[in-house]
């Protein structure tokens, strides 16, 4: 039993370390020899015979080798994942401390190699006379450049786009294409600047003094005038009519003047760089970056503080109605990029801390925030041209205005989308990120890799939710200004009986919550299946949902069924004023399985679609009212039929109604004699939803016709005979008894009134 013990104990030692092994590591031969360091490794391709025969030549020391080997290397593989964790942490709180604290330890170092490096490039410009030789060569190499400028903007002075004539209605593109022109002659004038400096520079300038002169022109001289040039064609300081953010002038002229010493400090501190590398002073020992950068933070910082108004001011742009969350947005613009600088600021302490002074070389922070900075000019430039270049409103009225206006806002909100993620790319362009710089930097290329396929596939899912969103209210809204149906102004508490809307406005909003909620649960399937996550459950989740329903909620699928069918064959719309089984009211809703009746007393139907069996449409095409008037015996009808001619004849020309009338109002004739006189009926065809005005103003018309041809309306009478009583006159107990008596027989014979439902 004992061997047996030890055959299966060894045999399964051997098997798990053989699952343990890599490829690599599989280099033990079946005839068992071992490699040359001793410890025996194991193949992955061993099969039970194999196994077998291995056992029966390895001791128990060589098992337990192979399995201490297998544990040491998984052991080290798991505290190298650790230490990479755990020291991303230490250089994030830690390390990011200690890159503060080491500038302050070594400032004294800082002036100390710093004024070597003065000395060295005095030095080596030849002393004092040096430096006056130097500060000569300047004049004359960047009055060159000056002359060459003033040349330029003379010879192009009738290049220049004049200005229209009413400032005050420009349209975008005209201050657009005068904006550009002037920022191109102004870069255009920098660069011949830089340009011809450079050139006479290397033909007269020694070579001593040659590289300084190089770095003096473009990062102090060209750079914060082309800043300065692109501030100008922002904020137009002195011509606010061409401002292109929303700012006052006063803010406009400030933020153009700090933007130039920006663009100066940042030149300086590029330029201040790279004359310590020529002169042999490392970026990472003395941590002038620091300093540097610790400045720019805090005039930044200060500068956003300062002029928070203005910041929310250019992001909420020159519309006069925004949406409550632009306001929020605009109202937390320059708090969040007070974060942001802060946080860039602790990011390059955390590079600082790697030693990984090359990354900062292409001084990505400072690009970032600068792209942060003009955040709210890209948002301005979005609306504005959304504003003047989104088609222009199709037909009129609210209907077409709220669809504008929501066609609008879905063009703003993809073009910050769009803008947003170039921005983001841009910005880890800087910083030298891709998936595989992550991968590479131990994040793990799955990880990362997946990362970014989920923000792309939950932005493309955006985009697409937006355009289907977009096209689809955009259809819907031509369907109802075509139509005349607007759903949010209908008469409420009215008669009801209108036409409705389209059977396209109809039907589009289904198509578009089914479009939409298919939108989202594929991409996010996609997204989630695309970090990891196993989508396969939620699938079958859902088939098992669907297969429930479909054997526990039969009358579900009956309702959705006849509800499409219902809609196929066009039976109702949105709008019209149906009768269900008694039940009457305005089609007011339709979902997947039900409709809403909103009656025009108020009350509210819900129907579901298989409880309809047939339905009676009241606002299909034309309607026919018949109003009935019951006038005396002696009437002549023929009289009241020129009478209702008449009033026929002039409705037709009225304003108001002449366009809802389909066959104007007419006498049909005297339909019937009751026991109160004859019963005369007119009619009149119109569009659907107008016969209940048109009906009020036939009667008051009517009344008044009759009244002006002396005619009256029949009314129910009750006469008494009384038998002859002589000259005897009644007495005032005889009067009421049969007052009382005649009221009693009227309230008998009287037919219900008042208990029409419509």
């Amino acid at each position: 039993m004992s061997l047996i013990y030890r055959m299966i104990t060894v045999c399964a030692l051997a098997l798990a370390c053989a699952a343990l092994t890599t490829p690599a590591q599989a280099q033990i031969s079946l005839s068992g020899s071992a490699p040359a360091t001793g410890t025996p490794s194991l193949p992955d391709d061993m099969t039970t015979e194999d196994a077998n025969a291995l056992i029966s030549r390895l001791s128990d020391a060589d098992v337990r080798a192979i399995l201490l080997d297998r544990l040491e290397t998984q052991a080290a593989a798991q505290q190298k994942d650790d230490t990479g964790v755990s020291d991303f942490f230490y250089h994030a709180t830690t390390g990011a401390v200690q890159s503060i604290i080491t500038p302050i330890q070594r400032l004294p170092l800082l002036f100390e190699r710093q004024g070597a490096a003065f000395a060295l490039f005095y030095e080596r410009i030849g002393a004092f006379s040096g430096l006056l030789i130097m500060l000569a060569y300047m004049v004359v190499v960047f009055g060159a450049g000056a002359l060459a400028e003033i040349a330029f903007r003379r010879s192009t002075r009738n290049w220049r786009i004049l200005p229209p004539a009413d400032p005050d209605n420009m349209q975008l593109r005209e201050v657009i294409q005068l904006l550009v022109q002037r920022l191109t002659t102004q870069v255009v004038a920098v660069v011949i600047f830089v340009l011809v400096s450079m050139a006479v520079g290397r033909t007269i300038l020694p070579d001593n003094i040659l590289p300084i002169v190089g770095l003096i022109g473009p990062f102090l001289i060209g750079f914060p005038r082309f800043m300065l040039a692109i501030a100008f064609f922002l904020f137009a300081p002195m011509n606010p009519e061409y401002r292109l953010l929303n700012v006052d002038t006063k803010s406009a002229k400030a933020l153009c003047f700090h933007q130039f010493w920006i663009a100066f400090l940042l030149g300086f501190s590029a330029a201040i760089m790279a004359f310590n590398d020529m002169h042999g002073l490392p970026r990472g020992e003395t941590r002038l970056g620091f300093w540097l950068n610790l400045g720019m933070q805090i005039y930044i910082l200060t500068l956003f503080w300062r002029y928070r108004a203005a910041g929310q001011s250019m992001m909420r742009g020159f519309e006069p109605e925004i949406t409550p969350t632009e306001a929020r947005v605009a109202q937390a613009y320059p708090y969040f990029v007070m974060v942001i600088i802060f946080a860039v600021w602790w990011v390059i302490n955390i590079v600082v801390s790697y030693e990984n002074f090359a990354l900062l070389t292409t001084q990505p922070h400072y690009k970032t925030m600068i792209l942060l900075m003009f955040a709210p000019a890209m948002d301005t430039v979005i609306r504005g041209l959304v504003r003047h270049l989104s088609p222009p409103m199709t037909g009129e009225g609210a209907v077409a205005e709220r669809a504008y206006l929501s066609a609008k806002r879905s063009y703003v909100r993809i073009g910050r989308v769009v803008v947003f993620g170039i921005v983001i790319l841009t910005i880890a362009g800087f910083w030298g990120m891709s998936a595989e710089n992550i991968a590479s930097a131990g994040v793990g290329p799955k990880l990362a890799a997946s990362l970014i396929e989920f923000l792309i596939i939950m932005s493309i899912g955006y985009l697409l939710y937006e355009v289907v969103s977009l096209y689809i209210n955009r259809k819907l809204a031509a369907e109802q200004t075509a139509s005349g149906f607007d759903p949010d102004s209908q008469e409420v508490g009215g008669d009801g009986g209108g036409a409705g809307g389209s059977r396209l406005s109809t039907v589009l909003p289904l198509i578009l919550g089914v479009a939409q909620a298919t939108i989202v649960v594929v991409f996010l399937l996609l997204g989630l299946s695309n970090v990891g996550v196993d989508t396969t459950p939620l699938l079958a989740g859902a088939g098992i949902v669907g297969l429930a329903i479909g054997f526990g909620a039969q009358k579900l699928v009956t309702d959705v069924v006849s509800g499409i069918f219902f809609l196929v064959d066009d039976a109702f719309r949105n709008g019209e004023y149906v009768e269900v089984e008694g039940t009457m009211g305005t089609v007011e809703k339709i979902s997947i399985r039900s409709m809403q009746l909103r009656h025009h007393k108020g009350p509210v139907h819900t129907i579901p679609y298989g409880e309809i069996p047939k339905i009676t449409n009241f606002s299909r095409d034309w309607v026919i009212m018949k109003l009935r008037f019951t006038v005396p015996f002696d009437s002549d009808p023929n009289k009241i039929k020129k009478i209702f001619k008449k009033i026929g004849q002039d409705m037709l020309v009225m304003d108001e109604f002449k366009e809802d009338f389909l066959a104007p109002f007419k006498s049909q004739g005297v339909l019937e004699i009751d026991d109160v006189g004859m019963v005369i009926r007119g009619k009149f065809m119109c569009k659907p939803g107008t016969q209940f005005m048109i009906r009020k103003e036939i009667f008051n018309r009517v009344n008044t016709a009759f009244a002006e041809n002396g005619m009256e309306f029949a009314r129910r009478e009750v006469r008494v005979a009384l038998p002859s009583m002589g000259d005897q006159a009644l007495t005032a107990e005889d009067k009421a008894a049969i007052s009382a008596a005649a009221t009693q027989a009227a309230q008998e014979v009287a037919p219900d009134a008042g208990k029409d439902g419509r």
